[in-house]
This record gives structure tokens, sequence and C-alpha cells, in this order.
């Protein structure tokens, strides 16, 4: 696995800083692999930083990242391709190249349905990653250690993922105290959508604008009926929804670098032909995470209530980190207008220029580095999504940094116009 992982950060740290300044289609057409959105495995970028203001200097960190790259989250996709590969092996309805893709499958299968929504090595090495990152981008945060509080979802690939970060951490400076937990008691700030959070509420939802204007949008979604055919010579008596098979394998496709098993399927899916279709799933993905961004209100309010402490010296962290899941980061991009997240265009075709759904990818990470100045009393922020300064909907003449009396006016005002 990590022969895997060092083949795809040396492949993408070169097509990354390409990416840098290019249009969502423009970045396809480079690294077409981001086709797979929520899919597609987080890769460090080397991004060259803006310095801060003279005399600043970053002293806390407050974090959310997704869980990293995992098996698919639902046992149903491999059982149901288990059932439906045999049944036409056996019936003799598989062509040459479903034949091969049948043999993989079967030699595998017993690993990814015991992994089911369970982290994989990948996964593991992308927190270390991220923590190294963060620990060598900013050492005035971390050098003389300190306290850190994180919290995780209560799920395991959360809680592993938390543990991979923390202890990376703690490995470039033992100095680091850190206490991890995974609680109902802080569900709150990293998942306040969990059944099991004592304090969850419900907030109003909404849909995004271009809906209304849906049928105007032409993009091609074919690739389902396509893939059928290359697999299958007849799907005549094949057990379960053959309508949702071609998507099935889609997913089964999208998922495979995050455990391991490129190739499987052989060339039934390209990624090329994912990226043709990226701007219909694209629009998919903004119409999912959309309507949830007022649920991550506690998570904003969290943020702003631990980076408080830090200034009024009621809390020692150098860092909060928080390790939950893509339908809490995706809906928290939104919120707080990330890149533009939040514009809600009434164009569908515009959609693709505020939100790309592989910034929502396996791994995906928020980073908010705050500084002072020995000669000033303002304290700055800047946001950075996945490794690279992001812009936020909050006044400033100096971007990438913000003023934080400017940043918590702003978001205070944003989460409490919808409670």
């Amino acid at each position: 696995m990590k022969k895997v992982f060092t083949t795809l950060l040396l492949t993408f740290l070169t097509l990354s800083i390409w990416a840098q300044g290019m249009s969502a289609l423009d970045q396809l057409k480079v690294e077409p692999r981001k086709a797979y959105g929520t899919d597609y495995p987080y890769v460090s970028q080397p991004t060259n930083l803006t310095k801060p203001p003279k005399g600043y200097k970053p002293f806390y960190i407050s974090h959310y990242g997704r869980h990293g790259s995992r098996y698919y989250w639902n046992a149903l996709l491999y059982n149901t391709l288990d059932s439906v590969l045999t049944t036409a092996h056996n019936n003799h309805q598989l062509t040459a190249a479903g034949e091969a893709f049948y043999e993989k499958f079967t030699a595998a299968k017993d690993e990814l349905k015991t992994g089911v929504s369970e982290l994989s090595d990948l996964g593991w090495e992308q927190h270390q990653g991220i923590a190294r990152t963060m620990y060598n981008r900013f050492p005035e945060v971390f050098k003389k250690g300190g306290n850190v509080l994180a919290i995780s979802s209560l799920t395991g690939r959360c809680v592993i993922s938390m543990s991979a970060f923390c202890q990376e951490l703690v490995q470039c400076n033992p100095k680091i105290e850190i206490r991890e937990q995974s609680s109902r008691f802080t569900l709150d700030g990293v998942v306040p959508t969990d059944r099991q959070n004592p304090l969850k509420r419900t907030w109003p939802k909404s849909k995004p604008r271009y809906e209304q204007n849906r049928d105007q949008f032409k993009g091609d979604n074919s690739l389902r009926e396509k893939v059928i055919p290359r697999v299958f010579t007849s799907t005549e008596g094949l057990p379960g929804n053959i309508r949702r098979l071609g998507e099935d394998l889609i997913n089964l496709y999208t998922s495979l670098p995050n455990i391991g098993h490129e190739g499987m399927m052989g060339n039934i899916v390209t990624d090329e032909e994912l990226a043709q279709q990226w701007e219909a799933s694209n629009l998919g993905t903004y119409s999912w995470l959309f309507p949830d961004q007022n649920e991550m209100v506690p998570i904003l309010e969290d943020i702003i209530k631990k980076a408080d402490a830090v200034f009024n010296g009621s809390s020692d962290h150098i860092a909060d980190l928080r390790f939950g899941h893509d339908t809490c980061l995706g809906p928290l991009t939104i919120l707080m207008g990330i890149n533009g997240a939040d514009k809600d265009p009434l164009d569908p075709y515009e959609v693709k220029n505020c939100y790309q759904s592989w910034e929502t990818c396996k791994a995906s990470n928020i980073q908010l580095i705050f500084y002072r100045s020995k000669k000033s009393s303002d304290i700055l922020v800047k946001c950075m999504l996945n490794g690279a300064e992001a812009s936020l909907p909050v006044p400033t003449t100096q971007y990438p940094y913000y003023k934080w009396s400017d940043f918590k006016d702003y978001y205070t005002k944003r989460c409490n116009s919808v409670k």
C-alpha cells in the first residue's frame, strides 16, 4: 500500500502544481481522476503559501478533517456485484472483459466484504501526511509543545483517522500532549446530525437554486448504460435491480484506488469517461450537500467558541482537531462559503465554478490558521482547504488573511440567521 501511496503522491504532486488557477474542466483534463468526486483519494499539494503581514506568526490551528480512504461504505454494493457476477459467470453471460473482472473480484471479495466501511492503509497514511505537513508548515505553533484536543465521530474509520493524525504530530514533537475523544459529549462539534447527539436540533433546509433550471442542463450521463454490455453479453435472468447495475459498477471502480485494487476492472470504466460526465455528477453532489449546510452551524459555533477561549486565556490549546465525514465537511464548506461554495447560482452550468466535488474527497480538510503580532492587537486568520489557501466571503484588504474580529462577526451573524 505504501508503494501505491508513493506512486499516487509523485504523480499528483506534479499535476497539482499545474492545477492551481485552472478552471474545473481544465483540471479534469490534467487529472481525470478528480472526476471520482468524493471518492477521490487525497494527496498533499505542494503549495506556495503567502507570507503573513510583517511581525505576524501562527500560534493556533482549528481543523476539520474527513476520514481517509476506506472500503465502500455499504456492504450492499459488494454483495450485489458478487451475486450478479457469479450468476452471469455460471450462465455464460460474461464478456471476456467481464470474465477477467469476475476472476479478480472473486479473489478479493472476502477482503472487500470484511473491510466494508473501514479505513484502508492509504487512509491512515493520508492523515499521517496531512499532520506532518501541518507541523512543517506552521512550526511556530508546535515547536514548544502544548495541549491539543482531538474529537471524532463515533465511527471507527474516523477514530482511526484521528489516531493516525495525532500519532504523527507526537512523533514530530513528543512535547505535544493530545487528548483524543470519541464521545456523545462532543458530537455537536464534529457530527451534529448524529442521532446519538444529545444536543441534536432541527435546522431549516433548502434546495440549491439551479434546480429550478435543471432541465436546461444537457450534460452527458450515459456511462451507466454503456458499461453494462462491456461486462455482460446478456442481463436476462440476473438477480437484483439491473437498472442500478451500471451505477454499481462505476461506484466500485471509483472506490478501488482507495483500497489498493486499481486494475481490477480493466478498461470496463475509464477515468476519461468519468471526466466527461463529471459536471452532471457534480450537480448531484451539490444538491446532496447544499440542503444540510445549516445543520453544520454547531461545528462553526464550536470553532468560534474554542478559538475565543484560546484568545481570552481560558484555553491553553495550540490546536483543536475534528474528524468526521463528507456529510459534514461538504455542507460546512458551503456554509462557510469557502472558495465561493455558497454562491448558489441559478445557472446549472455555473455550479462547477463555485463547488467541485473532489474538494470533499477522502481525507479532505479545512484548516484555520491563526496569527498574532506583538505590535498589533488584531488576530488574523487564514483558511486552507485541502492544503491550499482558500477565500472566504469575509471582507479583507490582505487576502488570504482576515481579521479575526471580522471573521467572528460575519460567521456569528451567519449562524444566528438560521436559528
